[in-house]
């Protein structure tokens, strides 16, 4: 028995963490308990915990006292009440005795009001004991089962609907499926890594394989990796593709983890420890390398799970939040091409062959969209369509645009890395500087939402950058984004006339999950204070489809696009062109980033 605070810890070996199955273990904990108060149990054995919180433990607490009141007065009775408190209380309550009055004063007969058998009242949460996690695994009366799905992990999920009630994402984890010899492998491998017994490469395999002296076990060396080199339970619930945000809210201990499913938020049935939202904390701060503590309550990084997902991280802790939460979100997959979301279905042909005739003709775009809504995937895509031979300078605070993919298909392109906390970061403002001194070339900044919005602005208008400029922004269309960046963020309306298009994108539901679509691209028009905008292609059913205005020879931007030996048909001749291009592509298959550029090679 030992005591954390308000919580009684025991380390069992004969109940197997079912207090409500073991009068042994009911005598002991009753019997530590007439000295103490608690607010939850928390039982170890045979490699799992178990948790009781406040609404089970009362029970302990009141025959603890009931103990403590009664003293040597009536032994067999303690120890009926200790062993038994349920069953003792059902005598107790009809006599009006001295006993009834303890069993009054010590609260017994009022916590088990309502209560018939232990199996009632005493279902513990439960977790694998190195993991630091607790699973609810009871379900409401009403809950309705809709869905089950077998994860990569191991583990399954099934989705119940509720009354009244976010829907439920239930996860049997894999870990408590183990056998009691296969949780002490697990906690034993676990022990050699801490204790450093074992180290290097493949070392949660080389543990299992200390631990038991015989070849790995592939089930318990995933079970030990996750929780040792990867980011614990996530790496369960993001093993669900359609999983996209899983949310820690604090405190953790009174709040279960939530999901976003298809951009429906559930409820799981997960619960952290305290131990296990500081463990998160710490491995946010070894891989992205960013301070994360009381003196800089917030971070933004970014990870990469077992399987290879990558995640965008979000954390606050102490003073800004009662301590530690974070919402981890899939990052953008940057393996997607303009041909690709042409074949998926994501953008129309013909809203492809304008954008990356636009994108190939140096224009000045803004993504914009809600949370959510795709902004970066996008950006990402019309990357590919930058000229070959264009350098190109990215500025982002968190890695997501693929960087790495682009070159390694001959792409000169340059990332700087921005942040705003103390230390060797420099920051947007100073990135957008440099990056217009690093070569002439395409500017591509991940999200504009600060005081570099005006030094963007100053160089697209003096024409310090006479080639594409992207970039993302939160708005839900032009309207709502020129107020952003002028009322907001203080720049000119003159500045803002800069820009060529602004491409609106949107999340939305579907029967077979969340989808995302572009639903308008509006031309820029104006100069000086008189800025307004004309859509080229708006939401016609599912998908963009264009307004017309570029077939009657109506857009000022498409006339722009022309070179000086161009007219207006030719443009329009060049964007057919590139449609059809895009449409072969994605027909044919080839959407991968090496078979876009070897497409491309001829662009200049």
């Amino acid at each position: 028995m030992a005591f954390d605070d308000r919580t009684l810890v025991v380390d069992a070996s004969n109940c197997d963490g079912q207090l409500a199955e073991s009068p042994d273990c009911r005598e002991s904990v009753v019997r530590v308990l007439t000295e103490h108060e608690i607010d939850s149990i928390v039982v170890h054995s045979s490699g799992l915990s178990y948790r009781y919180d406040r609404g089970q433990t009362a029970l302990f607490g009141a025959a603890g006292r009931f103990v403590e009141l009664l003293g040597s007065r009536n032994e067999p009775l303690v120890g009926d009440v200790a062993r038994d408190p349920l069953g003792a209380a059902d005598r107790l309550e009809t006599r009006v005795d001295e006993l009834g009055d303890v069993a009054i004063e010590s609260g017994l007969l009022d916590v088990v009001d309502g209560v018939d058998t232990y199996a009632d009242g005493f279902s513990p949460r439960v977790g694998l004991e190195v993991a630091n996690y607790f699973i609810d695994r009871s379900i409401d009366d009403t809950a309705r089962l809709v869905d089950v799905r077998e994860l990569e992990t191991g583990s399954t999920v099934r989705i119940y609907e509720r009354e009244d009630r976010l829907a439920l994402y239930e996860l049997d984890v894999v870990d408590l499926t183990l056998s009691p010899a296969q949780r002490n492998v697990v906690v034993d491998g676990y022990e050699a890594l801490a204790e450093g017994w074992v180290e290097g490469d493949r070392a949660p395999s080389r543990a299992i394989e200390f631990a038991t002296g015989e070849p790995v076990d592939p089930v318990l060396t995933r079970v030990l990796e996750k929780y040792t080199e990867g980011y614990g339970i996530l790496e369960d619930l993001f093993a669900d593709p359609d999983v996209t945000d899983v949310y820690v809210t604090s405190p953790v201990t009174a709040n279960p983890l939530r999901v976003e499913l298809d951009g429906r938020a559930m409820e799981t049935n997960v619960h952290l420890t305290e131990t296990g939202v500081k463990a998160l904390a710490s491995r946010v701060r070894r891989t992205s390398g960013r301070a994360f503590s009381r003196a800089k309550p917030t971070v933004d990084a970014t990870a990469s799970l077992a399987n290879g997902r990558g995640l965008r991280i979000a954390g606050v802790t102490e003073p800004v939040a009662r301590g530690t939460a974070f919402a981890f979100r899939e990052q953008s997959d940057d393996r997607f091409t303009l041909p690709a979301l042409v074949a998926n279905g994501t953008i129309p042909a013909e809203v492809a062959g304008f954008l990356s005739t636009a994108i190939e003709r140096n224009a000045a775009a803004l993504i914009a969209g809600t949370r959510g809504a795709g902004k970066t995937t996008l950006l990402g895509t019309l990357l590919y369509e930058v000229t070959p031979d264009t350098r190109t300078v990215i500025i982002e605070d968190t890695p997501e645009l693929p960087v790495d993919p682009l070159q390694s298909v001959g792409r000169d392109v340059q990332a700087l890395r921005t942040g705003t906390s103390d230390g060797p970061e420099i920051s947007p403002t100073e990135a957008l500087r440099t990056a217009l001194r690093l070569g002439d070339g395409a500017l591509v900044v991940g999200e504009i939402r600060g005081e570099e919005a005006r030094v963007l602005y100053e160089a697209m208008r003096v024409g310090a950058n006479a080639n594409a400029v992207l970039g993302t922004i939160h708005g839900d269309g032009a309207d709502e984004v020129y107020e952003r960046v002028v009322s907001d963020l203080t720049v000119e309306p003159s500045s803002f006339g800069a820009t060529d298009l602004v491409v609106t994108v949107q999340a939305y539901r579907t029967p077979n999950g969340r989808r995302r679509r572009i639903t308008r691209i509006e031309e820029v028009l104006g100069t000086g204070d008189d800025i307004w905008f004309e859509s080229l292609y708006e939401l016609d059913g599912r998908s963009a489809a264009p307004t017309g205005r570029i077939d009657r020879g109506e857009s000022r931007y498409v006339h722009s696009m022309a070179s000086p030996t161009e007219e207006y048909a030719d443009v329009r001749r060049a964007i057919a062109e590139r449609t059809e291009l895009l449409r072969e592509l994605a027909a044919d298959g080839r959407t991968s980033p090496e078979e876009i550029a070897a497409a491309y090679t001829d662009r200049r």
